[in-house]
């Protein structure tokens, strides 16, 4: 195929005016501006379309929720208006108690998981009493159901009687949360230590600072960072877990929909407080799925994390 130097010179035209930087008299070339253009209209149709797959499919789920057998009674049992209506205030007011167990037992569960990872990440025999207690109590409460730990501490301390024991089902649940989830979160800061090369404490060393220095100031930031994303996800975990604080009678979101449930015999209002929790929980999963994927794009571009 032959070129002529005409068409050569247009083409190269075509390309320094793609290439040309932020000038004043910056003038797009018509091949970019078409480029553009393409561009816009490819996603404008693939909008229209996702768009249109996504109302049919809704359409055909909708007819075939509402034309399956029993629906009638499913509606009147889960989804029923009057029930929604009564529980949502009570459930939403429940939820607060939700919100604060949340808060307190986050910050106890990160200080807690913080100290437990440094304990089983000391060097030296001297330590060894402390990394095997760290160690047992991590692999203690990892294995132990979370419903048999609430049913212990919540229902099994105030039988004990013991003078100067709080028996508050949301202190007892609390603390069963906590150290749960203390158990999951130390193996998380202890796998963000361990990520950290040893060359960054040797170097450290080299600079005069102490072992304590060295990991205050150069090995937890650095494991702390690079576990954000996992730390988040244990912390959705415990958003929703703090609902089974309810199975010592304390008035939660989940025990006050239990409450209406037990007198109507109507399950609109676990829905209704599931419903709750999922708008609780979905901020939190996307903003956890946004720090990851910055934290990957990071990486892959060779930048701190």
């Amino acid at each position: 195929m032959t070129v002529t130097k005409e068409e050569s010179g247009q083409d190269g035209a075509d390309d320094k005016g793609d290439m040309t930087g932020g000038g004043d008299g910056y003038v797009p070339s018509q091949r970019r501006i078409e480029r553009e253009a393409f561009k816009r209209a490819r996603a404008r149709r693939a909008t229209a379309i996702a768009a249109l797959s996504t109302l049919v499919t809704g359409v055909v789920l909708y007819l075939i929720v509402v034309n399956a057998p029993g629906w009638p009674r499913t509606k009147e049992t889960f989804f029923n208006g009057q029930y929604a209506r009564e529980a949502l205030p009570k459930v939403l007011e429940g939820l607060w108690l939700n919100v604060r167990l949340l808060l307190i037992c986050g910050v106890a569960v990160l200080v807690l998981g913080m100290l437990i990872a440094i304990a089983r990440t000391l060097r030296g025999p001297v330590f060894f009493p402390l990394r095997a207690l760290a160690a047992a109590y991590t692999d203690f409460f990892r294995g132990l159901p979370l419903i048999i730990n609430l049913m212990i501490v919540v229902l099994g301390v105030p039988a004990l009687r013991l003078q100067g024991v709080t028996v508050d089902p949301v202190l007892l649940g609390g603390t069963a949360l906590t150290l749960t989830y203390s158990a999951y979160v130390a193996e998380v800061f202890r796998a963000g230590i361990e990520s950290v090369h040893p060359s960054q404490r040797a170097a450290a060393r080299s600079l005069g600072l102490t072992n304590r220095q060295a990991l205050r100031y150069v090995v937890l930031p650095q494991a702390v960072r690079r576990q954000v994303p996992p730390l988040l996800n244990d912390l959705v975990s415990l958003q929703k877990d703090t609902g089974l604080v309810s199975i010592g009678g304390a008035i939660d979101a989940v025990r006050a929909a239990d409450i209406i449930v037990g007198r109507s015999l109507n399950y609109t209002p676990y829905i209704v407080a599931g419903l709750v929790f999922v708008a609780l929980t979905i901020p939190m999963t996307r903003f956890t799925d946004w720090v990851t994927a910055r934290m990957d794009r990071r990486r892959a571009q060779g930048g701190s994390i």
